[in-house]
């Protein structure tokens, strides 16, 4: 198996540590099965996606609706990249998924309105699979309901007319969509769990996601939840490889 490159952006070193081994352990693989490029490190070097079975985008710091006189020459950087990437990746349906900052990246280049009208507190929430969810090969042997965490500042306002959705909750109705056969972007983190979050909280506790005194309280009420379900995504049960799906000759199917 060719392995996995998961695209972080995640400049604490705790919580890009926390992020990479999640993904190490929910989906099945060694480490190398799953390559991790830095991308708020260095500039992103020259890709050849015939090298992967599949790209990850993982969550990010960043917010890709803010005004450009607020981002910083990093976040431009790595913004101007992954669309540059997302060029390729989105012309040849190659299998990619993007968590949380996955639908600021891959919306965006795709057409969709990013704003913060649905963004959502650090906690966990229930997802809720559309009709084309409950037929998805990805989310296959998933309930119809499940619990996730959460914790974003912006959200998907208006999906394109050529994204299906495939999830959504009662504060956020975009949490999961697909575009073409094999491109994946979740709000929610499907990654994380318990302590996964514990470790974002106290990393991020001054970063504007919630009140800095808060944290203590929002770390105990994230240990009283049981995420499960979401990893599912990431390794299915029967096969750890089964990540992204092999690309299919199905039609694109428009959101109602």
């Amino acid at each position: 198996m060719k392995p996995f490159l998961l695209l972080a952006s995640r400049a604490e070193d705790a919580a890009a540590e926390e992020e990479y081994q999640a993904y190490l352990r929910f989906g099945g693989l060694a480490p190398e099965q799953l390559q991790r490029i830095r991308m708020e490190a260095a500039p992103l070097p020259p890709l050849e996606l015939s090298d992967y079975s599949g790209v990850i985008v993982g969550g990010s710091p960043f917010t890709s609706s803010d005004p450009p006189e607020h981002k910083s020459p990093v976040q431009k950087r790595v913004e101007k990249e992954l669309a540059q990437l997302l060029d390729t990746i989105v012309d040849s349906d190659f299998p990619f998924l993007g968590a949380c900052y996955g639908v600021g990246t891959l919306g965006l280049h795709q057409g969709a309105v990013i704003d913060r009208t649905y963004g959502e507190g650090l906690g966990g929430v229930t997802i809720k699979l559309t009709a084309e969810g409950l037929q998805d090969p990805l989310l296959q042997g998933m309930s119809e309901r499940f619990v996730a965490f959460t914790g974003h500042k912006e959200a998907c306002t208006v999906l394109p007319g050529h994204a299906v959705l495939l999830a959504g909750s009662a504060a956020c109705p975009v949490q999961m969509f697909r575009i073409k056969s094999n491109l994946y972007a979740t709000q929610f983190h499907p990654e994380l769990d318990a302590e996964g979050l514990v470790t974002r909280i106290d990393t991020y506790r001054h970063a504007g996601y919630f009140p800095p005194e808060a944290a203590e309280q929002l770390m105990a009420d994230a240990r009283k939840v049981t995420a499960t379900e979401p990893m599912k995504i990431l390794g299915n049960d029967e096969d750890p490889r089964q990540l992204c799906p092999p690309i299919r000759d199905s039609s694109i199917t428009s959101a109602e």
